[in-house]
């Protein structure tokens, strides 16, 4: 290389560190951090990179504009980029592994808290456009438990990284703050504990517990709905936390506002802090997610299998950890190494039951219009014509049935109707079926309709 490597070096991680600010953090583990500084030629730099996978996507999406920001570095001197694939395309990982085994031995000193889950924390949460506001906010509330954002309610699906985020705070509470007490529950338990107390006559137990601790943490209130006794004490405890600034979290499958057996005042007190919610990853963050646990797992899987997973399943993150955990566990039983065509082999029955799930609102809506003769756009329209109020009717019933949308969210995909009118034409349409078995065996009909034109889309 030239004597001018030096100085296109600082130009180099000047563009680097300024395009790193205009994308998001798993857009950039996934590529850029890829990317490393090889040396230069006189009006070249020369980068390296571990695969061509990820050359092809570098070039579509960040060489034109690397070149444009080493140009105008440089004072307006034509500088292009050139490529190589090197597989060891990352120096700085060593170092990175030594730093991650210290700290690892430094976490091994502090005792882990008895009903939480190590593997759970904000290091190990990959961030990413459809997470990001719910994974600051926990954070912010690990680091200030009892002062910001409280309570605070992460509602989302199944799969999508609520228990992750919410025991996360409950590790980063444990091991910088010694003096807080903890207490992680799902709602199923504490109903448990609740109803164990009354029967045993140990009910000044249970209050001791939970209306002593500093940080309350509560999965899946979604399970207390119709549990009367159980919601009350829970709206005493919450009284007893909340007067004292303790820190409260749940964890629900939709927001509060949208439980149906739920006492208004209760939904009140509940929804008095932050609400924010997870929706299903993106590809990029899908990919950073699976590196991540590749990382942890301290397996190889090339990025062309990653990047098959990615554009396979796209449900949530529990689904991409089981294809992981399925192609890990086959390359062990047989020893062999994977490759794409052993990946597409071995997760071919867990890809088409992924689409499958994989049913989005626009299939839905366009199914349904297809099968009442109506457009696809008048689904969405505010004519309460019988010819449009009933399909309408149907493909919302649908759509809360096949996905985890909160009511508000369908209102949305349907004119921008509000949470009310959903739940109302889901109620009809439940009755109707009861009432009427033909239309029952009509939508059972549409169900498997649209989960055969999920596969095909």
């Amino acid at each position: 290389m030239s004597e001018n490597t030096e100085n296109y070096s600082a130009l180099w991680q000047e563009a680097i560190k300024q395009l790193r600010g205009e994308i998001s953090d798993p857009e950039y583990m996934m590529w850029l951090n890829k990317l490393c500084y090889e040396g230069s030629k006189e009006k070249a730099v020369v980068a390296c990179v571990p695969s061509k996978l990820i050359l092809d996507q570098i070039k579509t999406r960040y060489s034109q504009t690397l070149e444009d920001k080493l140009e105008e570095l440089s004072g307006g001197k034509k500088i292009v980029l050139e490529f190589i694939i090197k597989k060891s395309a990352a120096p700085e990982a060593k170092q990175e592994k030594k730093e991650n085994s210290a700290a690892a031995e430094i976490k091994k000193t502090i005792t882990q808290h008895s009903h939480l889950n190590e593997k759970y924390s904000f290091e190990n949460f990959v961030i990413g456009e459809t997470n990001k506001f719910a994974a600051n906010a926990a954070i912010a509330i690990a680091k200030n438990p009892g002062r910001a954002y409280n309570p605070c309610l992460i509602y989302g699906g199944v799969g999508l990284g609520k228990t992750h985020l919410i025991q996360a705070i409950g590790n980063y509470i444990h091991k910088n703050f010694e003096d807080k007490k903890i207490v992680y529950v799902t709602a199923e338990s504490f109903t448990n504990e609740f109803i164990f107390a009354l029967g045993n006559n140990t009910i000044h137990k249970f209050k001791n517990k939970y209306r002593n601790t500093d940080v309350l943490l509560i999965d899946d209130i979604h399970f207390l709905q119709k549990k009367e006794d159980t919601l009350e004490e829970l709206f005493h405890t919450y009284n007893a936390l909340h007067d004292n600034n303790k820190q409260i979290v749940f964890t629900c499958d939709r927001p509060i506002s949208e439980l149906k057996y739920i006492e208004d005042r209760i939904k009140s007190r509940f929804s008095q802090g932050l609400t924010t919610n997870i929706k299903s990853p993106s590809y990029e963050t899908r990919y950073a997610i699976l590196k991540k646990k590749i990382e942890i797992l301290n397996v190889s899987i090339s990025d062309e299998i990653i990047n098959l997973i990615c554009n396979n399943v796209t449900t949530n993150v529990r689904d991409l950890e089981a294809a992981l955990k399925t192609l890990v566990g086959y390359a062990e039983l047989v020893n062999k190494k994977i490759t794409p065509d052993i990946a597409q082999a071995q997760l071919r029955d867990f890809f088409h039951g992924s689409q499958q799930n994989n049913v989005t609102v626009d299939i839905i809506k366009r199914t349904v219009a297809d099968y009442y003769g109506v457009s696809f756009n008048e689904l969405s329209i505010k004519k309460r014509t019988k010819a449009l109020s009933d399909p309408r009717q149907v493909a919302m019933y649908i759509t809360r049935e096949l996905t985890e949308y909160a009511w508000s969210e369908i209102g949305q995909d349907f004119g921008g109707r509000d949470h009310s009118t959903v739940m109302h034409a889901y109620d009809k349409i439940k009755n109707k079926m009861k009432a009427d078995p033909t239309l029952e065996t009509r939508i059972l009909n549409l169900i498997q309709k649209i989960k055969e034109n999920s596969i095909k889309a």
